[in-house]
């Protein structure tokens, strides 16, 4: 009877990973719901839980299943058991713009503002750079001789 092994039931939760910056380790957010005691109003309750992650498979915004396992430190009595979905949050943060789409934006932009300022009237604010930019001409204007009268 010692040699075979036993099944223990152990607490299982299901939850996302919140952190992942931690070697080893990661935190896990469960949410769980439950009415109020006096209100009736459904609560939304949120624990974390410092999970052991020995191989790092989990990242930030996994959905993961953890369960319960003997203390490993002060904090971490749960133990990583499966990842069910991989991130939800953008892979590639976009670092930079294109530029051409910032200068297209900024034309429709004073164009919009042209039109309604037809419609309205004149206005009383002063042109941005960026829209006398773009009503100016290519080459610089030629210098006009005066005439004296």
């Amino acid at each position: 009877m010692a040699d075979e092994a036993q099944k223990v039931n152990r607490k299982a939760r299901i939850g996302t990973v919140v952190s992942d910056r931690n070697q080893q380790t990661v935190v896990v957010a469960v949410e769980r719901k439950s009415p109020h005691r006096l209100y009736r109003k459904v609560v939304t309750r949120t624990k974390r839980y410092a999970v052991h992650d020995p191989d790092g498979q989990a990242t930030l915004g996994d959905l993961v299943r953890i369960e319960e396992c003997r203390p490993i430190s002060k904090t971490k009595r749960w133990r990583l058991a499966a990842v069910l979905t991989e991130r939800d949050v953008a892979e590639v943060a976009p670092e930079s713009i294109d530029r051409a789409l910032v200068d297209e934006m900024q034309r429709s932009a004073a164009r919009a503002a042209a039109e309604t300022e037809e419609e309205q009237g004149p206005a009383t604010e002063l042109p941005s750079a960026a829209e006398a930019e773009a009503d100016a001409p290519d080459e610089p204007p030629a210098s006009e001789e005066r005439s004296e009268a």
